[in-house]
């Protein structure tokens, strides 16, 4: 039976499968095969740019046909290195007999020992395993999330001059703008996008304990180091680890991870914010025809994109966070726990994408209800008692902050009337008293 997104046990590859499906050519089974092939590919072709002796008549032509084996790639490819990984029950060896074939058919057999030289199996993997991440991170992430950023800032400037009441404590606080916090969320999120992009794409090459040991005792006059530096940085665009066991060290990858999660964070406070608001409706929701919000409440309207969002962004941190405090450790020189865990890394940036997915389809559906936000204002006048007390205190009235306090810190209703005769009472100069009449809930938003 062919697998498709009914019969996948993830939603990943199910229901959310039109959201994802890009991530597949980064993080598949056949994307990790193709990735190991391109590795070895262009190790062979570094090791004949450097005229190793055994290569140095190698033909340069020959570059072409050689990378059309990973350019080429496919799943009968990739299926074939899978058929050979029944017998050999060892993945990176599979690759190896699957490229060696290869030159086979190229009648280039005289070469073949020449691949995965000198190698193990983890140069391999913790070369191509962030070179997917790369371009995962590339092609398919900071795409999402700049289209994210760019709708909250379009939001931002939109509603720049809509006075709102905060609140601090889930209590009215000191009014607000309400593009201003839109833009709290951009500038954090810009942030920490920046600070994901600094960290490099950090990678292992030196063979089966780190030191280059068959590499150096089979050509000892080559500084090897030098070598997959050039190869590692400038070939593959990643960033060699200096000092390593037999697998990267994971450091790099786990600050990677938690940057990802900072950055879900980020968004799950974003998320949880405009479903407050909604639910105090200062957002209305487009209404689509047809869709049903309720089984039972014909009337709901209900957040689901926020709510969605929530949920795999949640997910997906649960996985970084995993990641992140799991990978960095592996007993002596290695163990094979990364191994399985690398396999899925794909996974956590599968549920970011579809949470950014969702919070950028809930920001384009909803709809500002400025009365809402006219009559919490209008309702919430001790507001601007901070404002009052705050010009007492220059003008040197006794014990302003207590005057406001005992006004205001009541189970009365406090409105524009209470606080106008409050005004007239007070034993400070006339132009003192117009400059308080004219602060209200609707203006008392300060600068940003």
């Amino acid at each position: 039976m062919k697998l498709t997104s009914l019969q996948a046990i993830s939603p990943i590859d199910g229901r959310y499968r039109k959201t994802t499906e890009n991530l597949a050519a980064h993080f598949s089974e056949e994307a990790l095969i193709k990735y190991r092939v391109f590795v070895e590919i262009e190790y062979f072709i570094a090791l004949c740019e450097i005229n190793l002796p055994g290569l140095e008549n190698f033909d340069k032509n020959l570059y072409a046909d050689l990378r059309k084996i990973h350019e080429n790639f496919s799943e009968t490819d990739a299926l074939e290195v899978k058929e050979t990984e029944k017998t050999t029950n060892h993945d990176v060896k599979a690759v190896e007999y699957f490229i060696k074939s290869k030159f086979d058919q190229l009648s280039l057999q005289d070469y073949k020992e020449f691949i995965h030289f000198g190698l193990t199996s983890q140069d391999i993997n913790n070369t191509a395993i962030p070179y997917s991440v790369k371009l995962a991170l590339n092609d398919s992430y900071y795409p999402a999330i700049t289209s994210l950023i760019e709708k909250i800032n379009a939001l931002a400037t939109e509603w720049k001059d809509i006075p709102m009441l905060a609140h601090t404590h889930g209590q009215p606080a000191s009014p607000t703008k309400l593009g201003k916090e839109f833009l709290v969320f951009a500038e954090r999120l810009n942030i920490q996008v920046e600070s994901l992009k600094a960290i490099p794409n950090s990678a292992k090459f030196g063979g089966a304990t780190g030191n280059f040991n068959a590499h150096h005792i089979a050509y000892p006059q080559i500084n090897w180091v030098d070598f997959s530096n050039q190869f590692v940085n400038q070939t593959l665009g990643l960033s060699r680890a200096q000092h390593t066991t037999q697998i990267e060290h994971y450091d790099q990858f786990a600050a990677q991870c938690d940057a990802l999660k900072r950055i879900n964070n980020i968004i799950i406070d974003l998320d949880r914010d405009i479903w407050t608001y909604i639910s105090k409706n200062y957002f209305k929701q487009k209404i689509k025809a047809g869709e049903i919000g309720s089984s039972a409440m014909p009337h709901k309207v209900n957040p689901i994109d926020f709510e969605n969002a929530e949920g795999n962004a949640g997910i997906a941190n649960a996985l970084f966070e995993f990641f992140a405090a799991k990978l960095p450790i592996s007993r002596l020189q290695r163990d094979l726990t990364d191994s399985t865990v690398l396999r899925n890394i794909g996974v956590p940036l599968a549920h970011t994408l579809i949470a950014i997915n969702a919070t950028l389809r809930g920001l384009n559906k909803i709809l500002l209800n400025e009365s809402a936000l006219h009559a919490d204002l209008d309702d919430n006048w001790a507001v601007v008692a901070e404002a009052i007390q705050t010009v007492l205190r220059r003008e040197n009235f006794p014990n302003p902050y207590e005057a406001l306090k005992e006004l205001t810190r009541t189970n009365s209703k406090i409105n524009a009337t209470s606080i106008a005769d409050f005004i007239e009472g007070l034993a400070v100069s006339e132009a003192v008293k117009i400059q308080l009449r004219t602060i209200t809930p609707f203006n008392y938003t300060g600068v940003f």
